[in-house]
Formats: structure tokens, C-alpha cells, sequence
């Protein structure tokens, strides 16, 4: 039987004419076994089979990881499956036009939310920069989902991965709704405190499942300080695909099976499968009507 889920709330479009050369030689420390590189609207609509919907979005990571989509893709996908898709727009604060890019996005594309990866772009979380996109988010009741932890890319500044950098934001920004993405590691237990103290901040685990003794202690960790409600299914598509994802959570407690280890309760791995972002990020806004 195939694992399920119900949103994958963490995957990524971008035709081949979006992959440049860069892209090609990073590859290859992304992680261990096969890596699908097709992530077109068609290809993702197959990839996503076993989930009700996906919330997707372009990277704009040209000189970090070579990869440089745009908006008017992911607004193309929506529009050709409204059934599976919930599109988000990406914003790039290093350009001189990001705010009516996001504006075009949001008001035009009809975008749901917003993508950002700061260890990507170069720009730190409470850069003055990013003060309108906060602003803008807010006021429109629309989530912000961050890159958060570290990356294989060699031009990314570690340091701008930190979720310990997104609990001023928080707090100055009290409506609006922050996703952590990949659980923040290495730095989980950053981001597993920060969202244990601000009602607005969530995480989702994409991408982890592959690194299993690492996942395990997050759990258990996200458990012991009683966050793991806030947690949200994910998997970088295509990074990392939707059966094998779920399977990593579903095994989880596998690799210490004999032990006196603690067990991530079943409780929490079914929540994590079956959230809903969209009863969630959203108060009283379905994105889905």
C-alpha cells in the first residue's frame, strides 16, 4: 500500500529553461539516492498522486544553487490543476522591484502566500528591507514560508539559516503566520523553542526523512517541549518525493527498535501526515474558497 498524506505543504516548480549549469554541479551533495530533477507542472501533478493538495513555488536561487523560476509558472500550474495546487509567490529582496514583484504575485497571479530562503538570497530576517514584506503579509492575513537551516550550497551564508533570527520577527509581527521549513536543521532545537513560544511560528519536516537519526532526535525533541501539534507534512519535491518521505516518518522509530530509546508516538507521526495547512495559516481565509 502506498504512504499517504493530505497537503505537502513544501514543493518546488521550475521548467528545464530555469535550471542553469550551476545547478548540475551542486547536485550531487543535495543527498543520497536518486534525485528527480523534473519538476515541471505535469511532472509535479504526477509526483503529487498520493497527497489532496500541494502548496507550490519557484526558487529564485540563481547564484546559490542554479535554479532561477518565476512567479508566472507557478501561477500556470494553479490555473491548469485548481484541484491539487495552491501556488505561492517568491520573493527576492536583493532586487530593486521585490515588492511589486510579490504585489504582482499576490494581486495579479492570484498567489496564496510567500516563499523566502535568506540563506539563499543573502538577506538576514531583520534586514530593514524585508520590514514591507512583513508589513504586506501581515495586513493580508498570508503566510511566510522560510528556508530555515543550513544548505550544500557553497554561496550561502550559514549564519542567515538560523531560526534563533526569526523570533524578533515574530514578535514585531504578531499576525503573521511564519512556516519553518526542514524542522531548522542542524539548528532544530532553535527552531522547536521558537515556535514552543510564538503562537505564529509552525514548522514542516520536508526533506529530513533521509537523515533518520537526525529526524528521530527532532521528534522526540518537538514531543518533549509539546510543539510536535505544530508540525506540518513536506517534501522538496523533487528533492525528495511523497512515498518515500512518508514511509522515513511512518519507520521512524525503526532504527531503535531493541533500545531503551524513546519512541515518537504514533499520535504525533499521524498528525504530522494528515495536517492541514489550510485551517491552519489561514484565519478564516481558505485558500481553496
Amino acid at each position: 500500500m502506498t504512504a499517504r498524506a493530505y497537503c505537502d505543504c513544501h514543493v518546488n516548480i521550475y521548467n528545464e529553461e530555469h535550471i542553469l549549469p550551476l545547478y548540475w554541479t551542486l547536485h550531487g551533495r543535495v543527498r543520497k539516492g536518486e534525485l528527480a530533477h523534473q519538476s515541471d507542472a505535469d511532472s509535479l501533478y504526477k509526483a503529487m498522486a498520493e497527497v489532496e493538495k500541494a502548496i507550490i513555488f519557484t526558487l529564485r536561487y540563481a547564484d546559490a544553487i542554479g535554479v532561477e523560476g518565476d512567479d508566472e509558472t507557478t501561477a500556470a500550474a494553479v490555473r491548469k490543476y485548481p484541484d491539487k495546487f495552491v501556488g505561492f509567490a517568491y520573493v527576492d529582496p536583493r532586487r530593486a522591484d521585490y515588492m511589486d514583484m510579490l504585489v504582482h504575485g499576490i494581486e495579479d497571479l492570484g498567489l496564496k502566500g510567500v516563499k523566502f530562503g535568506p540563506i539563499y538570497n543573502g538577506v538576514h530576517l531583520p534586514a530593514p528591507r524585508l520590514e514591507p514584506v512583513y508589513e504586506y503579509l501581515q495586513k493580508r492575513n498570508l503566510p511566510l514560508t522560510m528556508h530555515m537551516g543550513t544548505t550544500y550550497a557553497r554561496n550561502a551564508p550559514v549564519e542567515l539559516g538560523r531560526a534563533i533570527h526569526v523570533e524578533p520577527v515574530a514578535m514585531k509581527y504578531p499576525d503573521l503566520t511564519m512556516i519553518l521549513a526542514h524542522l531548522g536543521h542542524p539548528w532544530y532545537d532553535e527552531a522547536i523553542v521558537v515556535a514552543r513560544k510564538q503562537p505564529n511560528v509552525w514548522l514542516e519536516q520536508s526533506a529530513l526523512f533521509y537523515r533518520p537519526w537526525q529526524y528521530y532526535n527532532m521528534l522526540v525533541l518537538a514531543e518533549e517541549y509539546r510543539t510536535a501539534d505544530k508540525i506540518f507534512f513536506g517534501t522538496d519535491f523533487p528533492f525528495a518525493g511523497v512515498a518515500e518521505s512518508a514511509d522515513g516518518l511512518i519507520n521512524i522509530n525503526k532504527q531503535v527498535e531493541g533500545t531503551n530509546l524513546p519512541r515518537v508516538s504514533d499520535e504525533t507521526i499521524q498528525s504530522i501526515l494528515w495536517s492541514n495547512p489550510f485551517k491552519t495559516w489561514w484565519k478564516g481565509d481558505n485558500p481553496l474558497g
